[in-house]
Order: structure tokens, then C-alpha cells, then sequence
């Protein structure tokens, strides 16, 4: 007869605490599948409880699947496959594996990431309060599939006063992260298009066509971005591109390429370019480069931007704008999905942007980054390894490309600078194949290293190159 110490149950009720026992029993093999388990009658009396507790108990082993019952011959143990070693076992190694594969940096020149102090939690906190409070019937209303109007509306009048594009609300699409945009781009336009992605790039992008199921591929670029000739032998129909800033190169698409593009796009009725205006925010010398879209007057370019830079990684509020003539389309295609992005966010974003706390927020931010990057390109240039690395910048964004002496080998130079405990991944990296020329140069970016950290990170890529 099953005996259980039921004085052991604590708080737990006796029929869930019986249940337990009954479950883990049959997962240790202690009962095995086919064997016949004790009348509920029978079990009560044994263990000096009520019929209903056994009955309470065997009722959830039944639902599970633990055990089945025989009209008029009893219940009987399933047959139920061992999971061997249960997932609260598995926990304490994982988290130990976690903690040894994220080693602790001096300095991560290779890792988007902001100072807690940096973002305005007090205003962000005071406005989700009021958003609670005076729109607390609109929260728990469904989001449209494009997202609220206000954030959408919010979102216009910035991008007509910063970047200088003239759009309605109505051609914003809100969603969480890029990689959801992306998705749905690749969705409307079709995975028998032909992407081209340039090369060099990020390669979550690559990676979220190829996921996608897209027919993508990669463009070489020169010294002014993705060349008209590769998407002719490439023949490419939708373009992604980041001309305002490139990554990693840090390239400035000029006007005259920029037109060359759009006049590529314009020939034929299936050819689009998405503008990913990476980090426009944050050029920090001049004024903001103005959008290959706000020149577009044939309808073909579809624009990208986050908060994810502007305020923080994990925000994960991203939209796009699309052209006039495909919003139609688009609500048509992909209206069915629900925004992804939660209505506290989208209105207390919108409350931060038309209230004039992004405008002061990026003002500051701008002036923070500045004040960074000057002071270490300055380290940089003072350094004793000074005359052995070779700063290329743009005076935009928030990462620049360091060049070395070439006598080192990448992998070699990295794992030398891991050894100092600072990270930087080469420039070769980000290509798709082993281009001679950017050997030997590797990417800065200095968001999430801290000012006082700077001097020794210089230090420490100092002695790597000094020996």
C-alpha cells in the first residue's frame, strides 16, 4: 500500500500534496506503467484521509495522463516516459554556464549599451503616471495593427521638424524592433524578391532575411556606398541601405549617389529601397544628413528608424514609413496583425516626444557623446602607440574605426587585446568573404564604456601595441 509522510505537506492542500507523491513516483519508476494503484476507499482508510482527497488527487494524475481508469477494475499507472533529469536541476548549471561565457570587460567597443543615469527615468515614470491616469480607458482598448494614432502622430511631427520629411500618420507602421519590421516588409513585398543587403553590414540583418526565407544578396560598396553596377549584375529589386551613417564603415552616402539610387529604383515597379537611417540622431559635427526619402519623388523608398538608440536597447520601440501608394496595399496584405509593441509604451512615448522631452533628451545626448568621443580621440592621439594606429572618423555616430600596424594579424591583435580585458571586433568581421583592404582596422564603439574607463582602455590598447 502507497504510505506518504502527509504531515510533510505544510500549506500545500492534502489532495494536491497526495498528487505530487502519486506523479513522482511514476517519474522515478518507483510505479511502473500497467501497475494497478489502491482503491480510493482503500488508500483514505490506509493514510487516514478523506475519500474525496484521493479522489481529488487521482481526478488530476487522470487529466495529466499519469494514470487511467478501468470501469470496474480500478485505476492503473500510464505509461509515461522518463524525463530523467528535471528542469529544476538543470537551472544552477545552466546559470553557472551563463556566467562563465560573458567574460567582464574593461572596456566593450563592440556592444550597444547606456548608463543607467543617462536615461530620464523620472520623466518617463511621471508620464506613464499620467497616462494611467488620464488614459486609462485607451490602454486596455486593442492597438490598431500600425499602432496608436497619438505615438504615430507624435512620430511625424518629429521626423517634419528633425529630419524634414513631410509625412502623415497614417504611413507609420509602430512595431517591436526592426528584426518585426523587417519581417513584415519581407512578407508584403514578397520572399521571391530579390534583397540586396550591403557588404560589409550587420549580419542580424542578413541573418533575418535568410530566416525569412528571402532571396537576399550581398552588395560590394566603395568609398560612397553601394555601387549601381553591382545591383545591375546583381538584379536586385528591394535595396537595403543605412546612407546617413553606414555600419560598420561609418560612410556618408553622397547626394550624387544618392540620386543614382532612386533613379535605379524608379525604372521598375518592383524595385524599393529601405532606408535604415542608422543612428541619425547622433552626428555630432554639422547638420543632420537629410534622407534619401525626403528627396524621393517617385514613391520608392520605405523608411526605417528605433528608439532603441536614442533612448535604450531595450526599449525595443521601432517604426517605418511607407511610401503614400503602398499604405493601402500594406493594411490590406498585413492589417490582421496586432501591434506588438504594448499601449503603456506607445502612450507615454507619445506624451515624451509631443511634450518636448526627446528633443531635450537627444539635446543632452548629443552633447554627452560629443564631449566622449572628443575626449577619447584625444587619449587615442596622445598615446604612446599613437604614430601605430590611425584613426578613421566621420565626426558622426557613435563609433569610429581604428587602424593598426599592419605587422599584427586580426585574430592575433584581438586576442592580445582580449588578454587587457578590452573587446573590439575587426572591421573584417562585418564582410561577407576576406577583403584585403580592412585588414588590421577594427570598430570603436564607445556608447557603453564608461568616461572613467576611457584612460585605461587607451592605456591597455597602448601596451598591446607597444609590444
Amino acid at each position: 500500500m502507497l504510505t506518504y509522510p502527509l504531515e510533510q505537506a505544510g500549506g500545500m492542500p492534502l489532495y494536491e500534496y497526495l498528487y505530487d507523491c502519486i506523479r513522482r513516483d511514476i517519474l522515478s519508476g518507483r510505479l511502473r506503467a500497467g501497475e494497478k494503484l489502491p482503491s480510493k476507499r482503500g488508500l483514505a482508510a490506509h493514510l487516514g484521509i478523506s475519500t474525496i482527497t484521493v479522489e481529488g488527487a487521482y481526478g488530476q494524475l487522470m487529466a495529466e495522463g499519469y494514470c487511467q481508469s478501468a470501469p470496474r477494475r480500478g485505476f492503473f499507472v500510464s505509461a509515461v516516459q522518463n524525463p530523467g533529469i528535471e528542469k529544476a536541476q538543470l537551472l544552477p548549471e545552466a546559470k553557472e554556464e551563463i556566467q562563465k561565457v560573458k567574460p567582464e570587460w574593461l572596456a566593450d567597443f563592440a556592444t550597444n549599451s547606456i548608463s543607467p543615469e543617462l536615461f530620464p527615468f523620472a520623466t518617463w515614470t511621471r508620464l506613464l503616471r499620467r497616462v494611467v491616469a488620464e488614459d486609462a480607458e485607451s490602454l486596455l482598448v486593442r492597438s490598431p495593427g500600425f499602432g496608436v494614432l497619438p505615438l504615430r502622430q507624435a512620430i511625424a511631427e518629429h521626423l517634419r521638424s528633425f529630419r524634414g520629411l513631410s509625412v502623415s500618420a497614417e504611413q507609420i507602421v509602430i512595431g517591436a524592433g526592426t528584426e518585426y519590421l523587417y519581417n513584415l516588409l519581407v512578407q508584403f513585398l514578397g520572399r521571391d524578391k530579390r534583397f540586396c543587403v550591403e557588404n560589409p553590414g550587420y549580419e542580424r540583418v542578413r541573418k533575418i532575411y535568410d530566416a525569412c526565407g528571402a532571396d537576399f544578396v550581398l552588395a560590394d560598396m566603395d568609398a560612397q556606398g553601394v555601387r549601381l553596377e553591382e545591383l545591375e549584375r546583381l538584379q536586385a529589386q528591394i535595396l537595403h541601405i543605412s546612407p546617413s551613417h553606414h555600419f560598420p564603415t561609418g560612410i556618408i552616402m553622397p547626394v550624387s549617389r544618392r540620386y543614382e539610387l532612386l533613379g535605379w529604383a524608379a525604372a521598375r515597379p518592383e524595385r524599393y529601397i529601405i532606408e535604415d537611417d542608422y543612428d541619425s540622431e547622433f552626428r555630432l559635427t554639422g547638420r543632420p544628413i537629410p534622407t534619401v526619402m525626403g528627396i524621393d519623388v517617385s514613391d520608392r523608398v520605405i523608411y526605417m528608424n528605433t528608439f532603441s538608440k536614442s533612448l535604450t536597447p531595450t526599449i525595443r520601440i521601432s517604426y517605418m514609413v511607407l511610401p503614400e501608394e503602398i499604405v493601402k496595399p500594406f493594411k490590406e496584405k498585413l492589417g490582421f496583425y496586432s501591434c506588438t509593441v504594448s499601449n503603456f509604451e506607445q502612450y507615454t512615448l507619445a506624451k515624451f516626444i509631443s511634450e518636448g522631452y526627446f528633443e531635450k533628451h537627444i539635446n543632452r545626448m548629443r552633447a554627452y557623446y560629443r564631449r566622449k568621443r572628443e575626449h577619447l580621440l584625444s587619449l587615442l592621439k596622445s598615446s604612446p602607440a599613437a604614430g601605430k594606429m590611425k584613426v578613421i572618423e566621420h565626426g558622426s555616430g557613435l563609433h569610429f574605426l581604428l587602424r593598426f600596424d599592419p605587422s599584427i594579424p586580426d585574430d592575433v591583435l584581438q586576442k592580445k587585446f582580449m588578454a587587457e580585458k578590452i573587446y573590439m571586433k575587426p572591421l573584417v568581421d562585418y564582410y561577407e568573404g576576406a577583403p584585403l583592404h580592412c585588414r588590421h582596422t577594427f570598430i570603436l564603439n564607445y556608447s557603453g564604456v564608461c568616461d572613467e574607463k576611457l584612460e585605461e582602455a587607451v592605456a591597455s590598447i597602448s601596451r598591446v601595441l607597444m609590444h
